[in-house]
């Protein structure tokens, strides 16, 4: 089996659950790690034998890599997938993609021409929960979905980047960007949004607590989605779909789907690949058809995020293709 070499920009967060799974995975080997913070890029460093880097344009001079990460904040997105790009490598990079559309189509146009492999982290589309839905669904008309994403991440360290509208461009892009690009997945795609935001509880938090979205899908169905960041009772209502199909009713969670087979609510799922193994098999065969979720296609889903965010900035219907 070819090793796989891989480095990572940034070594925080959730670079650290993806170096775990790596390091598990026979000919997967990250052998460089890149973060501002010396610290970061130290720990990670030792704890998976790699070399530690401050400055991801040195990283990149190395001869020997295979691959890289990105697991940055939103609004550093831009730059460093451009010096990637140039570098000539495949890139996984977490989501959101970018701040802003013009930073993302930049991006895209460029990745377009250089024909690379690339994958972003919406890790849900791979779930068994996921892939039984999808064949549940095939076929049917879908007259509406009810999606949701309530948590209380609004509630620590209001000074943080994630808190900022100028930086994380609040929960709906940074966030319950996860459950859009579900229903985009699941339902097709977007036309239009409308959207109401509000701040009712976190006041030191310049981002809205409260956001409601109703959407128009192109195939004719209506959604709404409502993301909540001062909800205190755990993460049971994050990422939760109901989708109305016909007469049918499915519920899908990222563990689960529930729907009713001959009158009785079942619970169905099963084993599926990490997104991790996906990436690393395209790349090592050159063959990006596992991946569910190219840089090409997740601009779509941070293009309605953005929409939403206008709309309620704007109080009007916002098309997707506007943007």
């Amino acid at each position: 089996m070819k090793e796989i070499k891989i480095g990572f920009i940034g070594s925080g967060g959730n670079a650290n659950g993806h170096m775990n799974r790596l390091s598990e995975m026979e000919g997967a080997n990250v052998v460089a790690v890149c973060d501002i913070v010396p610290q970061k890029a130290q720990n990670a460093a030792e704890k998976h034998n790699a070399e530690p880097y401050t400055e991801h344009r040195a990283m990149l001079e190395r001869d020997d890599l295979d691959a890289i990460y990105l697991s940055l904040p939103v609004f550093v997105h831009g730059q460093p997938e451009l010096d990637v790009i140039e570098r000539g490598l495949p890139f996984f990079v977490e989501k959101p993609v970018a701040i802003n559309m013009d930073i993302a189509r930049e991006v895209e146009v460029a990745v377009t021409k250089a024909g690379l492999i690339t994958c972003v982290g919406y890790q849900l589309r791979y779930l068994g929960s996921t892939k039984i839905t999808q064949q549940i669904l095939s076929g049917k008309t879908i007259n509406m979905v009810i999606g949701k994403y309530w948590c209380g991440t609004g509630r620590g360290n209001p000074e943080g980047w994630l808190r900022q509208m100028s930086k994380s461009g609040g929960q709906l892009v940074e966030q319950a960007t996860h459950t859009v690009d579900m229903m985009r997945n699941l339902i097709g795609e977007v036309e239009s949004v409308f959207a109401m935001q509000a701040n009712r509880v976190l006041k030191q938090i310049d981002c809205p607590d409260s956001n409601s979205v109703s959407l128009q899908f192109a195939n004719g169905a209506v959604g709404s989605l409502t993301a909540a960041w001062a909800y205190g009772g755990g993460w049971d209502n994050a990422n939760v779909l109901d989708i109305l199909y016909g007469g049918d009713l499915l519920n899908w969670n990222p563990a689960r789907v529930n729907v009713k087979e001959d009158g009785q609510w079942v619970d169905k799922t099963e084993p599926s690949p990490s997104i991790d193994e996906v990436f690393v098999n395209a790349v090592r065969n050159g063959d990006d058809s596992q991946i569910l979720s190219p840089y090409t296609d997740a601009v779509k889903t941070l293009a309605i995020s953005l929409a939403a965010n206008l709309s309620a900035e704007e109080n009007r219907l916002v098309p997707i293709s506007s943007l």
